[in-house]
């Protein structure tokens, strides 16, 4: 990679700014942001906001795509325009922050960020679309699926299954082995002792459902 080498970032929030820090330390050049119309003309830590969405097209040729939508009660807008960057023809690629450890033996799906001071050890397996965050631990042969967000601090320990579109709050711990089904939301400091099979919100230590979820 290379400073010349330009981003599209797709979602001007408070995940917009955690990832600009990354990118601005990884030598990627940030082009501009996309973002809701009422926003277009505004800047985000002095990056300008270009464009909305339906402008993708436009930069395919230009820059490759991150989208840096945050994610707490589903992926669905994630997975939207990560399909909408692909339709188009557009690259999102793989960020890792400068601070992160990522093994050579693991392998990442494209359009996943994982932040500053995460670690992910070896045959450790995360889709596409995913946010691992500040500080979270994701340990070998540990399988997350797609569009998952893995917050600040948490754990996955070895062998642990993920599910797509899970989403696992901070402080929370995986314990070796277990399991999450597709579309789950684990509440924040949680310690998942035993495999969750519905999909539900859990919370708790040990962590038990609270609400199912359609």
């Amino acid at each position: 990679m290379t400073s010349k080498e330009q981003l599209v970032l797709i979602g001007g929030g408070g995940h917009c700014k955690s990832v600009i820090e990354v990118a601005e330390r990884t030598g990627y050049t940030i082009l501009g942001i996309l973002d809701v119309p009422a926003e277009v003309g505004k800047s985000v830590l002095g990056y300008p906001v270009i464009g909305t969405d339906d402008d993708i097209p436009s930069y395919v040729d230009r820059a490759s795509f991150v989208v840096t939508v945050g994610q707490i009660k589903d992926a669905s807008l994630r997975m939207r325009l990560h399909e909408k960057v692909k339709a188009a023809g557009g690259k999102l690629p793989v960020l890792i922050a400068s601070t992160a450890h990522v093994s050579a033996h693991a392998h990442i799906g494209e359009g996943t960020v994982i932040m500053n001071f995460a670690m992910v050890n070896a045959d450790a397996e995360i889709g596409a679309g995913c946010i691992i965050n500040t500080y979270a631990n994701i340990e070998h042969d540990a399988v997350v699926g797609d569009f998952c967000h893995i917050s600040t601090g948490t754990m996955i320990n070895g062998n642990c299954r993920v599910g797509n579109d899970v989403f696992i709050g901070s402080q929370s711990v995986m314990a070796n082995g277990t399991s999450v089904c597709d579309g789950c939301v684990i509440g924040a400091g949680s310690l998942v002792r035993k495999s969750f099979a519905i999909k539900g919100l859990y919370s708790g230590n040990p962590a038990i459902l609270k609400k199912r979820l359609a």
